[in-house]
């Protein structure tokens, strides 16, 4: 297999993951109740819009550290929607099967994420 050298955040499989997950996000919190739009679906869909965001700005800045900051505040961002997921089944806003989704799918992109930090510090 030849490596493909990454030249825009498009082509990154993490970005991409991160950006699905956001959608996921908001085709759940779609069915949440109309009195969320303003607290739990705002601040899910935030946070969760908010880790494709970080990554992307991380891919542009010139140094490693810049990038890994970024990298960092989409991590943080990551586990600030993973508390949310868990707070929506605990409102019964979702179903375990969704939520066990929606976590799985985290925990990748937190791998991910954690490899891109873990590269960029060796």
């Amino acid at each position: 297999m030849i490596d493909k050298k990454i030249t825009k955040f498009e082509d990154m499989p993490v970005w991409n993951d991160a950006l699905e997950y956001a959608v996921s996000i908001y085709d759940l919190t779609k069915r949440f109740p109309k009195e969320e739009l303003y607290s739990l679906t705002n601040q899910i869909r935030r946070s969760a819009s908010s880790v494709s965001a970080n990554i992307s700005e991380g891919f542009g800045r010139p140094t490693k550290k810049d990038k890994s900051h970024f990298y960092s505040i989409a991590y943080g961002s990551l586990l600030e929607t993973k508390n949310f997921i868990y707070l929506a089944k605990r409102l019964n806003y979702i179903d375990a099967d969704e939520e066990n989704r929606l976590i799985n799918d985290s925990v990748k992109l937190q791998k991910q994420i954690n490899a891109i930090i873990s590269f960029l510090k060796s």
